[in-house]
């Protein structure tokens, strides 16, 4: 198995989580391949386990939050495939935009290259 978070990925993420308090596009998309659950990641914290972005767990209720990047690797190890990371993913928004697009659907979706369509939360 791939691990989840390549080294250049890392480092990006290392770098968005020294700025938290910036509006950050997300940098990685980790997903079931099975499932509905979806990760957009755009910082990781100091500690190399807490990371942050918009996290749906397939319920109809995404939200922004922090995740636990070693929990992600033992759901990870529990699938019969494992979580995947969408290596031709890239953010062409603020993570911001994202939640907001993912409230009004209910799920975290890709968005087009018009984000005036959907306000900063």
């Amino acid at each position: 198995m791939l691990p989840l978070i390549d080294a250049a990925t890392r480092k990006l993420l290392l770098a968005n989580g020294r700025e938290p308090e910036r509006d950050h596009y997300p940098v990685l998309k980790l997903f079931n391949p099975f499932g509905p659950a979806t990760w957009f990641i755009c910082e990781l914290d100091v500690d190399g386990d807490t990371l942050f972005g918009l996290c749906d767990v397939g319920v109809g209720e995404p939200e922004l939050g922090y995740v636990s990047f070693d929990e992600l690797k033992e759901v990870s190890a529990g699938l019969d495939v494992g979580l995947e990371c969408d290596h031709s993913f890239k953010g062409t928004h603020p993570i911001s935009v994202y939640a907001r697009a993912a409230k009004v659907a209910g799920r975290i979706v890709e968005l087009s290259s018009a984000p005036k369509m959907y306000p900063r939360c």
